[in-house]
């Protein structure tokens, strides 16, 4: 075996095909959580109060230094403990910066 051909064999190589893409598409930008105007909590307030389980709502939520968006059922929503269940994802008022109710049952 020539010295070049033997060099190739150690050479780096991709062992899990898409691993290095995968790591980057799920790098994060940490952004830090904004304070929201009065006025935009009393409309999320509105909003709130108007959210029953089975509605169709759209949220937009802090997690994890990251705003995150989220559509589907609510499944719970507790206004004595300031919660809000969308299927699975458990969420609490405080960290709520949009709302917006796609369809009520």
């Amino acid at each position: 075996m020539a010295n070049s051909d033997r060099a190739k064999q150690f050479a780096s190589f991709d062992a899990l095909k898409g691993l290095r893409e995968a790591l980057l598409q799920k790098e994060k930008n940490i952004v830090p959580k904004t304070e929201l105007s009065e006025d935009k909590k009393a409309e999320l307030d509105r909003i709130l109060h108007r959210i029953k389980p089975n509605d169709i709502i759209t949220v937009i939520y802090y997690e994890g230094n990251e705003y995150l968006k989220i559509t589907g059922m609510v499944s719970r929503f507790s206004s004595s403990s300031r919660t809000l269940q969308i299927v699975n994802t458990k969420l609490s008022f405080d960290d709520i910066r949009d709302i917006e109710l796609i369809s009520s049952f």
